[in-house]
């Protein structure tokens, strides 16, 4: 037996929601009660009114009238097609047992309206299935005309004197299941056309939320270097002043007062970049200020030679944040481990920026401690696509980095 899809109750899509799913299923079960008791009516009021009127054009002295017989065969030919959702080649089957009995009984039956609704709805049901029940409602469909004749020739009327209402009928029962097939074509067409746009909508939310996490992922790593050189900053100020607070208070106020604008400074930061990170709406606006880090650290004592001139064009945010994080740590580093000058150089090429930073270490003193920072230097770099390189060259520690813009600005 072929059982056709339920459409809309247990083909109902599950949702997350169940109030949701509950809603949708009590809105297809009031469709399903109040359109197939529809058409089933529509369908016995037709079959009654050509039976009243025994058939089209003139009547045939020999066929029945409409008898208590005939009605309840005309309800068992349409009233069948309520099943159609669960059973629709047993409702088929009922329908057109029902319409060859009364064309043997001699009813005028001239067109079988509730068999062809039914191999309608069976070749909707039928048509897209797996191929043995595809076949079998061919076969089904294809048996009716053949079968009229029989019921003809039951009735005692030559079935060679009706070769054009037979050809009509084939061409009928034909065009049922022709139509029934392209609507559930095009039905599913729909359906796959909805999918797809539903799944590009999933698609660009995936995207949308993985870049916020990406983005949320760059302003903690932003907090974290941020908070890391401030405090190394206020280390080595503090550590100066009370250091110079007995000979030299002058020097230890201006280092206090180093601390002080750091700390500052470092509190705005870290309130701009947390609230960004509470938030979900777009990062924090503005870009980096390497001419204001210079001068911190100069403030704070290093002495930074070289200039960083102005970039030609505006430069993708996260090639200018990439060059000012590295700038950053590098004169962090300098500070910590150096003699206590460094020399910067920057430039602009047509592709990339180019950063070199150099400083003279203690004598003795060979590779810098171990930590993260070269680390996350060369992560920065290796996301860009571009070069990090550092190391001892001679009695200095050298730090080159390149990162290239071209990509980013063509992406």
């Amino acid at each position: 037996m072929i059982r056709g899809d339920p459409v809309g109750v247990a083909g109902v899509p599950p949702r997350e929601d169940p109030r949701t799913a509950r809603r949708a299923y009590a809105r297809t079960v009031r469709r399903i009660l109040s359109a197939d008791p529809a058409l089933a009516a529509v369908l016995l009021g037709l079959t009654l009114g050509l039976l009243a009127a025994r058939g089209f054009g003139t009547p045939d002295p020999r066929s029945r009238t409409l008898d208590a017989v005939g009605l309840v065969l005309a309800a068992g030919s349409t009233l069948p097609v309520l099943l159609r959702r669960w059973a629709p080649l047993t409702a088929y089957l009922a329908c057109l047992g029902a319409s060859l009995a009364l064309v043997a009984l001699r009813y005028p039956l001239d067109v079988p309206v509730g068999a062809l609704a039914a191999a309608y709805l069976l070749a909707v049901a039928g048509s897209g299935a797996r191929p043995v029940r595809r076949w079998t409602a061919q076969v089904a469909v294809a048996a009716a005309v053949p079968l009229v004749a029989g019921a003809v020739a039951v009735s005692g009327y030559p079935v060679t004197a009706i070769p054009a209402e037979l050809a009509v009928l084939t061409l009928e029962f034909a065009g049922a299941w022709v139509v029934a097939d392209r609507s559930r074509l095009r039905r599913e067409r729909v359906a796959e056309a909805e999918e797809r746009a539903a799944r590009a909508e999933r698609d660009a939310d995936r995207e949308a939320r993985l870049a916020a996490a990406e983005e949320r992922t760059r302003i903690a790593r932003e907090l974290h270097d941020s908070a890391g050189h401030a405090i190394t900053v206020i280390l080595v100020q503090a550590g100066a002043a009370r250091l110079l607070h007995a000979r030299d208070p002058e020097r230890s106020l201006r280092a206090i007062a180093t601390v002080e604008d750091v700390a500052r400074d470092t509190v705005g930061e870290i309130d701009r970049l947390v609230r960004a990170l509470r938030e979900d709406g777009p990062p924090p606006a503005g870009g980096p200020d390497v001419d204001a880090l210079l001068d911190q650290h100069r403030s704070a004592g290093l002495r930074v030679t070289g200039s960083v001139p102005p970039a030609p064009g505006a430069l993708p945010p996260s090639v200018a944040w990439a060059a000012y994080r590295i700038l950053q740590e590098s004169l962090t580093n300098a500070a910590r481990h150096g003699t206590g000058s460094v020399r910067v150089e920057f430039r602009h090429g047509a592709d990339a920026v180019d950063l070199l930073v150099t400083n003279p270490v203690p004598p003795g003193a060979g590779r810098r401690p171990g930590g993260h920072g070269l680390v996350g230097m060369r992560e920065r770099a290796t996301l860009l696509g571009g070069e990090f390189a550092a190391g001892m060259v001679g009695p200095e520690f050298r730090l080159r980095a390149r990162l290239p813009y071209a990509e980013v600005l063509a992406s």
